[in-house]
């Protein structure tokens, strides 16, 4: 058994080294298709779907498409700070779910910038203080984020791209400790709704304290003996909590959607959605009327959510994602259609299906 495990030991070592050589290949062509580039532009969201769904496409395993996603993702990242290094606004502090997003889209190497709020990202973003910026806007088992929605009616960003985070909550603490000792609970309120059935069996008078995010939950907890947090591993790890329980939330298929956002037009990949948010005019069978030019050309649409305009009383917008991207001939017929009809339109951007 030795002879036969120190043979496959070899191979593996002999294919680590052709990895290496290929990998600074790859490196060495990215830094020269940099040199290339005119506008400066660094991330081509377009181009790196494509380039992770053709690698999906032909694989035959063992490794999983998410794990081949994750491995490429990494490689892509590398060879792009390579370029210039790219700045990602992100819901803070460190150990936030949002920061798990942000390394799942773009990798480890890249600056990332903590933010105390939402509102904070899209300045940042806006003002050129980061490049990109990640967002949540909706939540699987809770529904949309209402602060992110509003923040992309008002301001001057894009949509540059998605990427859906499965959502595992765990219970954490300074110490492992029985429940009944638990005093107190910090986290972030979307959190805390995701795990109500939980914490209404295992820990059903215990205080629930909301906060600005899990991170913050977690940094609270870690001061205070008997008091436990909501949040991530990510967050465990960060603040060196002990988990007590894992995997709490109410729903196993729980999953955050969030948008990366910036100032950047994307380019077509072939496989695209287009988020938009529009309004009606005040006269019967108007919302009927804004659906009829999808039907008409063919356009499926994926999301529907109804948001108070804060523009008037009961008055309303209505946040649409549809399959395909704005330049393709089908979804322009649509949206040159929707703008003659509607009381306002805004399409927030085109961009990749999450891979």
């Amino acid at each position: 058994m030795n002879e036969k495990l120190s043979q496959y030991r070899e191979q593996i070592d002999s294919i680590d080294e052709t990895l290496l050589v290929l990998f600074n290949q790859r490196a060495a062509l990215a830094q020269q298709i940099g040199h290339l580039k005119e506008d400066g532009v660094v991330l081509r969201p377009e181009r790196e779907a494509q380039v992770l769904s053709r690698l999906q496409a032909l694989n035959r395993g063992p490794l999983s498409n998410a794990a081949v996603a994750q491995l490429y993702t990494e490689v892509m990242s590398q060879c792009r700070a390579l370029e210039a290094p790219l700045s990602v606004a992100y819901l803070g502090p460190q150990g936030t779910f949002s920061e798990a997003a942000m390394h799942k889209r773009f990798g480890s190497a890249v600056q990332g910038i903590s933010c105390i709020s939402i509102d904070q990202v899209f300045g940042f973003v806006e003002n050129g203080s980061a490049q990109y910026g990640i967002v949540p806007v909706e939540n699987s088992t809770e529904g949309a984020i209402g602060i992110t929605l509003d923040l992309l009616l008002q301001s001057t960003v894009k949509v540059c791209g998605e990427v859906m985070l499965a959502i595992h909550q765990c219970l954490l603490a300074p110490e492992v400790l029985p429940l009944t000792e638990i005093k107190a609970i910090y986290s972030h309120p979307q959190s805390l709704a995701q795990c109500r059935d939980w914490l209404n069996t295992h820990l059903p008078k215990i205080a629930r304290i909301p906060v600005s995010s899990n991170a913050e939950a977690a940094r609270l907890a870690s001061e205070e003996i008997q008091s436990a947090a909501i949040a991530g591993s990510q967050a465990a790890e960060h603040f060196k909590l002990q988990v007590l329980e894992a995997n709490i939330e109410d729903d196993p298929r729980n999953t955050t959607r969030f948008f990366v956002i910036g100032n950047q037009q994307v380019a077509r990949s072939g496989k695209d959605k287009t988020s938009l948010v529009l309004s009606a005019m005040n006269r019967p069978g108007a919302m009927h009327a804004l659906l009829a030019p999808l039907s008409s050309h063919g356009v499926s649409m994926t999301r529907l959510e109804s948001r108070p305009s804060r523009s008037g009383l009961w008055e309303y917008v209505f946040y649409m994602d549809i399959e395909g991207h704005q330049a393709d001939e089908k979804i322009a017929a649509a949206l040159e259609e929707l703008r003659k009809i509607a009381a306002f339109v805004k399409v927030l951007g085109s961009y990749p299906f999450a891979v």
